[in-house]
């Protein structure tokens, strides 16, 4: 088994910039023929969601995608399973526990028309994969759309220099969903990004690409093809009218084929000979499936070309980097990963990479979640001034003129609420009870220095909540450490340091970060609003906010549930007031980690009680008779501690001993009916109540 590149963790950094970029890039044109492109906005050479003189799909730059959420949600199979045990199956199930129905990760465009819809119906009907997206099933035309190639570079990032492995990994991953030429495609995509790690000839990339799917294939006439007709000489729009002629979308039905689509990838980096910048424009400029080909096209020669590669093109007036600052959402049912940023999302495929080699993946100034380790990453941070912030050797560096605020997001915005065609659900990443800490270091100036959360307040507007002030000697490094207050059920919106300076300089931020569980009471605030609603991941049929409690929730069939925390949480009591009105069961969860990973307090059918671990399969890890009935309030409580896990309602307490989760939020529970409550509570465990529930 070969080393792994020494700039792995930079490169794979550039790769999942590269893929947001391009997203972001294309998205507002996503669909649009190459004609209209060029009347309407001319050649793409940069972002253009600005544009008020056309009529964009969206002009907000970085938004929720499923180009961006499903490449690094797929992938966490290789987190939730052992590394061994990846394969269409299990992807299927990691589908099936981040996707709620309708609002996250997919384009829901129905059964027949979506090939992603139409799988996913497959899979919650109990097929397995990959039948759920053979040609069998659905037939050639939905079995080989575009899809397939779109979610696959985190497979391959993790796969580094190896294409072999890399394409395989993609190709059971796509055949959750896809079938036929799709899956070959996808088998290029990922072997061009793991192979970039190692290789920057464009030619020879594909060649090993080509190598690896069938020689017969029509992927590989496509790739064939378009190589032969650079090789003339050809401008880039002549090689596109020939691909247009020969695989256009006339010529593909569905409503996303992949053969064009491909065609335009593989286009693209011959013209642009792999360069970030010209084949971004290129790919953006032919049209069609705009968003997704720029995504693809961006991580392979983000990869390819490294942060020095993304960053040439501020020579001609491209800060790629700049206007997205690391930003990126994967709304998903794990709500608690919703905001997020592109370095911590690629030391997360990292990590990936050493597990697949069976490694332990180095730690980053010991985990924190803001350490601006990788070149240039500044992770969301702004001022609330507009100076902009850099990265300064691996610290975050903010201007100080006066008084400064530097924020970075911890939760959506008013603004964010919706974005369509996807749906954005979200839990703040910090709660109240949480310990912050951060390392700062004085600049040129003596500075004055604290942190600082502001909060989502009853008029949905953000107030402030500062910690203790630190003094600064010039070149003083200090560790700030503050426990977030109480916030009265008002999610936190975003978390940073204010700067207070006599003179203008520069203060330092080393790293920012928090743990502990929380100490948080959930409900209504006293002063009303909305945000403290968005804060729980909606997965029931009916969550309105019309009703006197906070918590009405009804789901028709099944198991429905609303979420809330994050995966880092592990030790903790979470107790709620539950009023079942008409239910087959309902209940209360911790460890939450998405839809079918969880432990729960279960009121079933009305005689029993459980304790249980759902992993997909539920198991009843323990149960006793308890007869409860409709519109009476039962008080559950849950207690999470190492393996040991702890229920009780009334006088019944059951035990059990498990540790298949260690982590994760918390969750009402409804089966097959209506329920409410009124208050959730979460709070750490204190030494001496470690025994007790």
């Amino acid at each position: 088994m070969s080393e792994l590149p020494a700039d792995y963790a930079a490169r794979t950094y550039a790769g999942v910039l590269g893929k947001i970029i391009g997203v972001y890039l294309g998205r507002p044109f996503e669909g649009w023929r190459h004609a209209r492109i060029m009347d309407e906005l001319g050649e793409i050479i940069y972002y253009v969601n600005d544009r008020r003189d056309v009529e964009l799909k969206n002009y907000r730059l970085v938004v929720p995608d499923d180009d961006i959420t499903g490449t690094l949600t797929f992938a966490r199979a290789l987190r939730d399973y052992p590394v061994g045990d990846v394969d269409p199956v299990t992807v299927g199930r990691t589908w099936l526990n981040y996707v709620i129905e309708n609002r996250t990760v997919l384009w829901w465009g129905g059964r027949g028309m979506s090939t992603e819809h139409t799988a996913f119906l497959a899979l919650q009907d109990g097929v397995r994969p990959p039948d759920t997206g053979s040609i069998a099933r659905n037939g050639r035309v939905v079995a080989e759309q575009v899809g397939a190639q779109i979610f696959v570079e985190a497979w391959a990032m993790a796969r580094p220099g190896d294409p072999e492995q890399a394409a395989h990994l993609a190709e059971r991953a796509a055949s959750v969903s896809h079938d036929g030429e799709a899956l070959h495609a996808a088998r290029v995509v990922a072997a061009l990004v793991a192979q970039a790690f190692v290789e920057s000839d464009v030619a020879k990339l594909l060649d090993t690409a080509q190598s690896l799917i069938p020689a017969d294939s029509l992927i590989n006439r496509v790739i064939d093809d378009v190589r032969e007709w650079h090789a003339s000489g050809e401008h880039w729009r002549d090689g596109f009218a020939r691909i247009a002629e020969r695989y256009g979308y006339d010529r593909y039905p569905g409503n996303c084929h992949v053969v064009p689509n491909h065609a335009l990838i593989v286009h693209s980096l011959v013209h642009g000979d792999g360069d970030f910048s010209r084949s971004l424009g290129i790919v953006n400029s032919c049209g069609w499936d705009t968003d997704s080909n720029a995504g693809n096209v961006g991580c392979i020669t983000g990869v390819r070309g490294g942060l020095a590669g993304i960053d040439a093109g501020r020579d001609a007036g491209r800060d790629w980097r700049g206007p997205v600052a690391d930003r990126m959402f994967l709304p998903t049912a794990d709500g608690g990963g919703t905001i997020t940023d592109a370095a911590r999302e690629a030391l997360t495929v990292v990590g990936y990479g050493y597990a697949l080699r069976g490694e332990p993946a180095p730690t980053v100034k010991d985990g924190a979640r803001f350490h601006f380790a990788l070149p240039g990453s500044v992770q969301g941070f702004a001022t609330e001034s507009g100076e902009p912030v850099t990265n300064a050797g691996g610290r975050l560096a903010v201007p100080v003129d006066g008084t400064v605020v530097a924020t970075t997001p911890t939760f959506i915005t008013p603004d964010t609420v919706v974005v369509p065609p996807y749906g954005m659900v979200a839990s703040p990443t910090l709660y109240a009870g949480q310990r912050l800490r951060a390392r700062v270091v004085g600049g040129d100036v003596d500075v004055t220095c604290r942190l600082i959360v502001h909060v989502w307040d009853g008029a949905d507007e953000r107030r402030a909540i500062a910690g203790p002030a630190t003094q600064l000697a010039r070149s003083e490094t200090a560790d700030l450490a503050w426990t977030v207050p109480d916030t009265e059920g008002r999610p936190i919106a975003d978390v940073g340091i204010v700067a207070a300076s006599v003179h203008p300089g520069t203060v330092y931020v080393d790293h920012l970060t928090w743990d502990g569980a929380p100490d948080v009471t959930l409900t209504r605030p006293a002063d009303g609003g909305t945000m403290w609603r968005y804060a729980w991941v909606d997965a029931v049929d009916s969550y309105a906010p019309r009703w006197p409690e906070p918590y009405r929730l009804i789901h028709n069939r099944g198991v429905g549930l609303l979420i809330q925390g994050t995966r880092e949480w592990r030790d903790y009591r979470v107790s709620a007031d539950v009023e079942p009105r008409l239910a087959r069961a309902v209940g209360l969860a911790a460890r939450v980690q998405g839809l079918r990973r969880y432990y729960a307090i279960r009121l079933v059918d009305r005689r029993v009680v459980q304790l249980v671990r759902v992993l997909g399969d539920e198991t009843v890890l323990a149960e006793q008779p308890f007869d409860w009935d409709f519109y009476r309030t039962y008080d559950l409580t849950l207690v999470v501690d190492g393996a040991e896990i702890r229920a009780s309602v009334g006088d019944v307490h059951l035990t059990a001993i498990d540790s298949e989760l260690s982590c994760g939020g918390v969750g009402l529970l409804i089966e097959d009916g209506h329920t409410a409550t009124q208050t959730v509570r979460v709070r750490p465990l204190n030494p001496s109540e470690r025994d007790e529930v």
